[in-house]
C-alpha cells in the first residue's frame, strides 16, 4: 500500500491543531503537530455568534498551519470544524474567513461524525483495539461518549458538554470560591446524572469483560505531562499514561485552589490552557466518579489520526 503525506486542521472551539501524518492503510506515522489557542468559543454561548475577534485569530492560525503543512510536504491539507461551528448561527463568517486566508475549504463535521472519527483514531492503537472501551473525547464546546471494541464500536453519542461551555456557563473569581466550584461541580453531576446516565449505562452493561476508560482531547495530554512534569508535548510519554481516580481528584483539587498566576506556573501545564484545565479536569473526575471508573488511560490519538486516514 503507498505511502502518502497528509495534514489535518481541526478547528476546535478552544484551539487550532495540525497533524502533518505519513499514512499506509490505517497506519498513521505523525511527522509534526502543534496547537495553538484561538478561543473560537469566547462569547459565544449567549448568542451563538462567532465573534468576529475569535473568527480572524482563527482563521490567521489556519493559513499559519496550512503554511507548515505545505512546508512539509503534504500532499493534501483537509480542514474541519467541530462543536463551535455546528452551533454558530453564522459559520459562514468562519468558513469564508478561512478560505480567503489560505484557499481552503472548511468541512464542519456533525457530533457523530467526530465520535465516529475519535473512536477510530484511538484504535489505530492495536492495544487498546483489543478490549472493550469507554473513550471519552473532552472539547471545549462537546463531548463524546463512544462504546465499543476493536474497530466496532456499540453506542457513541455527542453531549453539549464541553470545557468553554462549562468555564463560560460558570465563570468563576481568581482563585475560584468554594461555592464557585460547587455551583459548577453540581450541575455537572446532575447533567451526568440526568443527560448522560440513562443512554450510557445500558451500553456500558452490553459489554463483555472490564470496560476501559480512555481520555483522548487536549485535557487528558494535559494532565499526563502535569503528572509526569513534562515541559513539552512528548506523544511516547504521554501515549498510555494512567492516572487514578485519587490522581485526578487531587490535581483538580490543586488547580481549584490556585490562582490563574499560579497554575501557569506548574511545570507541564501550558501558560494558555491554565484557565480552561479547570473545568477540563472537573469534567473527568466527575465521569469516573458518576460511572465508577478507578483509572483514565490517555490516547493521544484520536480525531485527526482518523480525519487524515480518511
Amino acid at each position: 500500500m503507498e505511502l502518502v503525506r497528509r495534514a489535518v486542521i481541526d478547528v476546535g472551539t478552544n484551539s487550532i491543531k495540525l497533524l502533518v501524518a505519513d499514512v499506509r492503510g490505517r497506519e498513521v506515522t505523525p511527522i509534526h503537530e502543534e496547537s495553538k489557542q484561538t478561543r473560537l468559543g469566547k462569547g459565544f454561548y449567549e448568542t451563538h455568534q462567532l465573534q468576529p475577534e475569535s473568527i480572524a485569530h482563527t482563521a490567521a492560525a489556519v493559513w499559519e498551519f496550512s503554511e507548515i503543512a505545505r512546508e512539509r510536504s503534504a500532499e493534501s491539507i483537509r480542514v474541519i470544524a467541530t462543536s463551535a461551528a455546528r452551533d454558530a448561527k453564522n459559520p459562514r463568517d468562519l468558513t469564508d474567513a478561512i478560505e480567503r486566508a489560505c484557499g481552503l475549504k472548511t468541512e464542519i463535521i456533525s457530533g457523530a461524525r467526530e465520535a465516529e472519527w475519535a473512536f477510530q483514531g484511538v484504535a489505530t492503537d492495536t492495544e487498546l483495539a483489543t478490549h472493550p472501551l469507554l473513550l471519552l473525547d473532552v472539547g471545549g464546546g462537546s463531548t463524546e461518549f463512544i462504546v465499543g471494541q476493536g474497530t466496532k464500536k456499540h453506542f457513541a453519542h455527542s453531549f453539549p458538554l464541553g470545557t468553554v461551555r462549562l468555564m463560560e456557563k460558570f465563570p468563576h473569581s481568581d482563585p475560584p470560591t468554594k461555592a464557585e466550584f460547587t455551583k459548577c461541580r453540581d450541575w455537572l453531576r446532575a447533567f451526568l446524572n440526568h443527560e448522560v446516565h440513562p443512554q450510557l449505562e445500558p451500553a456500558l452493561n452490553n459489554e463483555r469483560g472490564e470496560i476501559q476508560l480512555i481520555g483522548t482531547g487536549g485535557t487528558t495530554s494535559i494532565l499526563a505531562r502535569v503528572e509526569k512534569k513534562l515541559d513539552r508535548f512528548d506523544r511516547d510519554k504521554i501515549e498510555r499514561a494512567v492516572l487514578t481516580l485519587e490522581q485526578v481528584s487531587a490535581h483538580r483539587e490543586r488547580l481549584w485552589s490556585l490562582p490563574l498566576a499560579a497554575r501557569k506556573e506548574i511545570p507541564g501545564l501550558p501558560k494558555q490552557r491554565a484557565d480552561v484545565i479547570l473545568t477540563g479536569v472537573l469534567i473527568f473526575e466527575a465521569v469516573m466518579q458518576e460511572f465508577s471508573f478507578k483509572e483514565l488511560r490517555v490516547s493521544t490519538r484520536g480525531l485527526r489520526f482518523a480525519a487524515v486516514m480518511d
